[in-house]
């Protein structure tokens, strides 16, 4: 505790994370808040001015592409409404049911698997296996704590600003043929995150065994060829590579649909037998402080970045 408070006083950059991380910088403004906090995070400053790394590029997008539909698009409830309407309600997980205080779920017409979500947040989740073994106490104080937290102001990622705080309970969605490596992840279902740059998906990060607690990321082209990217992926056999998905091509044509129109956006897919379903949009991955990309990664996806999708934006609002 000592060594914390003596780096806290002689740190300025451990000290903005420390107040960043108990909310008390909310008061300032969200440029001067990204540049200190992208100078703590990532070691370097923040060039809104000429940004070209991808982390730079989605602080630049957070302050200036503010279109109102991102904030339907990042609502776990709202999003799902969009998303129908443009690829059909085929790809759509279930919701079991929607509330604003985790006191107002009726456990009883819950069926014994379904997962708990908070719509306005990443945290905010439960996955629940067997309902009679439920923790219901630790669940609801975890629920309400994330309710009543704006998650806007950790990263300031403006889409969130207006989201409603709410829980929503989804069918628990599980891949029996998912069995690639360990029989204990057989059940898992492999969230597909494709990165989209000006609409058009250029790479697919696979995320393997998030239930063993040593999720797996790797990131693979339109060929399912691997991708030395990542620490991951450079970590990897030459020879490496995993089942490639039979819906993948689909995949690349909804994430496609999904992204028209967008300077960045990941969107996150599951495949479920042979189903696609619609996971997330996420506009700022890791809200853009990621330093586990390699430099040449953060260079490769900022050169991507076609700023002037905003900039036509912007001007069509003046």
């Amino acid at each position: 505790m000592l060594k914390k408070i003596m780096r806290y006083l002689s740190d300025p950059d451990y000290r903005f994370l420390t107040n960043a991380y108990h909310d008390l910088n909310h008061r300032m403004d969200d440029e001067k808040y990204l540049k200190k906090y992208f100078h703590a995070k990532m070691g370097y400053d923040l060039d809104l001015s000429n940004p070209r790394t991808f982390n730079e590029k989605l602080q630049w997008l957070k302050l200036h592409d503010r279109r109102p539909i991102y904030t339907t698009m990042v609502d776990k409830y709202e999003a799902k409404k969009h998303v129908a309407s443009v690829i059909g309600d085929e790809h759509i997980i279930p919701t079991l049911g929607v509330w604003e205080h985790f006191d107002e779920i009726d456990f009883d017409t819950l069926p014994d698997q379904f997962v708990l979500k908070c719509t306005h947040d990443s945290g905010g989740l439960v996955i629940v296996r067997d309902k009679t073994k439920l923790d219901r106490e630790a669940a609801r104080q975890k629920i309400e704590k994330c309710l009543h937290t704006d998650f806007y102001f950790a990263g300031r990622e403006w889409p969130y600003k207006n989201v409603k705080p709410r829980i929503i309970a989804e069918k628990l969605m599980m891949d029996e043929a998912n069995d690639y490596e360990r029989p204990s992840a057989a059940k898992d279902l492999t969230d597909y995150k494709f990165y989209c740059f000006g609409g058009i998906p250029d790479c697919v990060m696979g995320c393997f065994e998030r239930s063993t607690g040593e999720t797996k990321f790797y990131f693979f082209d339109r060929n399912w060829d691997l991708m030395r990217i990542n620490r991951r992926g450079i970590e990897a056999p030459p020879d490496f590579t995993l089942p490639k998905p039979s819906c993948l091509d689909r995949m690349f044509e909804i994430a496609e649909t999904l992204a028209k129109g967008i300077p960045f956006v990941r969107v996150d897919l599951y495949q479920c037998g042979e189903q696609v379903y619609f996971g997330e949009m996420t506009f700022y991955p890791a809200s853009g402080f990621d330093p586990n990309y390699l430099p040449k990664t953060d260079r490769y996806f900022g050169d991507k970045i076609n700023l002037s999708l905003a900039y036509d934006q912007i001007r069509e609002k003046e």
